[in-house]
């Protein structure tokens, strides 16, 4: 069986595996290490390497795509109908609230513009607003939710969360809700998948819904918000935003977002940390081992 890694330091998480298991390194779509059609395990190029879209589909006889982020939007459609794919849901979840509870405080505290002002030899005293006991919406719960959740306790906010389908008992809301929740959300955040559903969720209906002031935070996928939409509200200035993603990703040269000022965007790094390769390297490790004794793989993604 053959596997293709995209970084040498996962050989050693894997060198001592089967003899009769051949792995490879396959960091460069350009400069392939053998025939991508006899890859049974494929783990895709991590950040800053180039992808490969273009080579999945040649790989005929592919049987795992271990991915090492949680979304899948981007490989369903390359791999054949017999191939299992898994994501790395859960993995980067805490990574991922630290930047949540980062890029919230920046914004409510105006960090970007203070830092600004040091740049320019200003002494500029700019109040903020407390964290503390503003409503915050969270729209989102799954494992990257819940780790937002748990991080915004010790902020005695009043926290709403939100989910596909309501859940009475746990007083989680359903999208439904959206509607009556949004006119009393201080701070929105936004951590769901890219799906049918949720592609521009956040659409104008909904931050026209929002009071004057509130901060919308997106840690999810660009697409979730329409740019259009929310480059409206934030040049009018009655509203703030904090982007991890957008729609495009990167943004182009020129991108009205890269100027508004009532905008903190981060170049998708919410996950981001010194410990993600090997968070991930253990996943493989602990996946590859399952797909060899016969077990179920985790995180399997449904089609």
């Amino acid at each position: 069986m053959k596997i293709w890694l995209p970084h040498k330091l996962g050989l050693t998480h894997l060198h001592d595996l089967p003899a009769e298991v051949d792995i490879e390194v396959a960091d460069d779509p350009a400069a392939l290490p053998s025939d991508p059609e006899t890859v049974a395990f494929l783990v895709p190029t991590l950040l800053d390497q180039p992808q490969f879209h273009d080579v999945v589909p040649r790989m005929r006889a592919l049987e795992v795509l271990q991915l090492p982020s949680a979304g899948s939007d981007g490989w369903l459609h390359l791999t054949p109908p017999t191939t299992v794919i898994c994501d790395a849901r859960g993995l980067h979840s805490a990574a991922t609230a630290e930047w949540v509870l980062a890029a919230t405080l920046a914004q409510l505290r105006h960090l970007p513009a203070l830092h600004s002002a040091q740049l320019d030899g200003v002494w500029k005293p700019q109040p903020g607003v407390d964290l503390s006991g503003r409503r915050v919406l969270l729209i989102g719960a799954g494992s990257v939710g819940a780790a937002v959740a748990r991080r915004l306790e010790p902020f005695e906010v009043g926290l709403t969360v939100v989910a596909r389908t309501a859940r009475p008992a746990e007083g989680v809301h359903g999208v439904a809700d959206l509607p009556a929740l949004l006119p009393r959300a201080d701070v929105v955040i936004v951590v769901v998948p890219l799906t049918a559903a949720t592609r521009h969720l956040v659409d104008s209906e909904f931050l026209a819904a929002l009071p004057d002031g509130a901060l919308v935070v997106n840690a999810s996928r660009g697409p979730v918000v329409d740019t259009t939409a929310l480059l409206g509200e934030l040049s009018s200035g009655r509203l703030r935003a904090a982007l991890d993603v957008t729609d495009p990703e990167p943004l182009p040269d020129g991108h009205p977002l890269w100027r508004e000022p009532n905008a903190l965007i981060t170049p998708h790094v919410g996950a981001i940390t010194e410990g993600l390769t090997d968070r991930v390297y253990r996943l493989v490790r602990d996946q590859v081992d399952r797909y060899l004794a016969g077990e179920p793989l985790a995180n399997r993604v449904e089609r």
